[in-house]
């Protein structure tokens, strides 16, 4: 396990921290009507976080089984060219997305309103939004490839991929807490926030596939011409 490997990592958290389902839903929630109700706020995260993990477990369980089979094939120069490719198609992609390149099409923006309510109505607003990014949940995706082909015991990714997931899910945490303390400042900030998130949403998917291509890109190049 290196300083580099963490750091990658980090930063693939940090992308993923940014998602409407980490970020964007729960400012909704901090915004919505019965702001004492801090529970459902929190009901809504911990559904996130722990659906994350298990996806994670599960990925991780069933790519260490593909790498005892397969691993001089997946770390081969031909795997990594692949990733490479993989990586470039990426950050291609990702100029798809552009909001600017949408409007030149003629084709109009696309916003999510979440639906608010009790613990259970949380739990499925977790899930939904788990399910339906589990597509798109490209940095987490290339984490546990990136901590699959590090060769990582179940005593180190099991702690790297809960390290991952509360990291995914702190900023909403910093900002209930300042929310808390701050409410008059906090909450014209979180509004204007709520409104830029809904409407940039796909640049912010743009930028996740730009930033999450490179970093394959890198270190494919990194094996395939430097080592």
């Amino acid at each position: 396990m290196t300083i580099g490997l963490l750091l990658t990592l980090a930063a693939l958290a940090v992308v993923d921290s940014t998602s409407f389902g980490t970020l964007g839903i729960p400012i909704y929630l901090l915004l919505s009507s019965e702001r004492s109700q801090v529970s459902r706020f929190l009901i809504y995260l911990a559904t996130v976080a722990i659906f994350y993990f298990l996806v994670g477990v599960a990925l991780m369980l069933g790519l260490s089984t593909l790498m005892e089979n397969f691993g001089e094939l997946l770390q081969s120069r031909t795997a990594y060219w692949v990733q490479l490719a993989l990586g470039v198609g990426l950050f291609a992609l990702s100029f798809r997305f552009d909001p600017k390149r949408r409007q030149k099409l003629g084709k109009p923006e696309r916003r999510f309103e979440p639906r608010l309510g009790g613990p259970r109505v949380m739990v499925l607003l977790g899930l939904t939004a788990g399910l339906l990014e589990v597509a798109t949940m490209v940095p987490y995706l290339a984490a546990i490839g990136i901590m699959t082909t590090s060769n990582l015991s179940a005593a180190q990714w099991l702690p790297l991929l809960a390290a991952y997931v509360a990291i995914m899910i702190m900023p909403p945490l910093v900002l209930l807490g300042l929310r808390t303390v701050a409410r008059g400042w906090l909450e014209p900030k979180l509004e204007r926030l709520r409104a830029w998130m809904s409407k940039h949403s796909a640049s912010a998917v743009s930028w996740a596939l730009g930033i999450v291509g490179f970093l394959l890109a890198r270190d494919a190049a990194a094996y395939l011409f430097f080592l």
